[in-house]
């Protein structure tokens, strides 16, 4: 079992971070340099947030989606510092695979395969391939242990026909992105149980990630370990299944994450590698690795 955190180190954030982006505005004035600065600084920095985790035992992280800000806008190609970028994320990619740690992505609420909307689809199809585009330049395998995992998002009235456009619109994405893409359970009742996304599972192929705290709200009749095994059975032969566990931020709604963790989440014996979704970040899980 390895655990993990998402995108920020809160311990050595000052010196090192892979987060550096811009808005809009900023982006249209000054343009495809500043972009190239930005994301040469981001993958350069990389390899000493995950020196920083091997050093303490943490062999599991989720890299950030803003290593190149306005990436899926972009022709990479055309950055200033393209082959400057490559090299620092090849050389991420090369240090992760030699100390064997897993990497994985997590691209953000406006991935959204289920839309009616074309041009929310066009969107989402441009950001997933940034993330497939950027593994690739780091030398990740393409399969799910160097995972690319979103959410279905919407329901839009039909919860059917929507995985159903998910399926037909998964099919539009390249073989770099479809080898690694899973989707993660939700939190709302309304939404996509485990249960639910085993369709879209009997569809495509494409594995499930459990989120314990997300089974709470959406539990599709299941119970925590009916859902956490109903996932694994998704999971390729020899690559670990990936959960993700946080717990409730007090006087917050129930569905919020909390800065730290009480506990580890209950395995039933399985063997899985756990995304800590907790906002204090590495500082969550150190108490639990140490």
């Amino acid at each position: 079992m390895n655990l993990g955190y998402a995108c920020i180190n809160m311990t050595i954030g000052k010196q090192y971070s892979t987060n550096r982006s811009m808005i809009k505005r900023t982006f249209q004035q000054r343009g495809l340099d500043y972009v190239s600065e930005l994301a040469l600084k981001n993958a350069s920095d990389i390899v000493p947030i995950l020196e920083w985790n091997r050093l303490n035992g943490i062999k599991f992280f989720r890299l950030s989606s803003a290593i190149i800000p306005w990436g899926d806008k972009l022709d990479l190609t055309e950055l200033k510092d393209y082959k400057q970028i490559c090299y620092e994320l090849k050389k991420a990619g090369d240090f992760a695979t030699h100390w064997d740690m897993r990497i994985n992505a997590h691209p953000g609420p406006f991935v959204v395969l289920t839309s009616p909307k074309d041009s929310v689809v066009e969107n989402s199809l441009l950001d997933l391939e940034m993330h497939g585009k950027i593994f690739d330049m780091m030398g990740l395998s393409k399969t799910p242990y160097n995972n690319i995992n979103i959410h279905c998002n919407g329901v839009y009235g039909d919860k059917k026909s929507a995985m159903d456009r998910f399926c037909d619109n998964f099919q539009r994405l390249s073989k770099s992105v479809r080898n690694r893409l899973t989707i993660e359970n939700d939190d709302k009742a309304s939404m996509y149980s485990v249960k639910d996304l085993m369709y879209i599972y009997d569809k495509t192929g494409i594995p499930i990630v459990f989120d314990y705290h997300h089974h709470k709200f959406c539990t599709g009749g299941l119970s925590e370990e009916e859902a956490l095994k109903l996932a694994a059975t998704t999971w390729p032969k020899g690559i670990t299944q990936e959960v993700h566990y946080s717990e409730s931020k007090e006087g917050n709604k129930p569905q919020a994450h909390s800065d730290y963790i009480k506990q580890l989440p209950y395995t039933y014996d399985m063997k899985i590698d756990i995304m800590v979704e907790a906002k204090a970040k590495e500082l969550a899980i150190l108490p639990f690795i140490k």
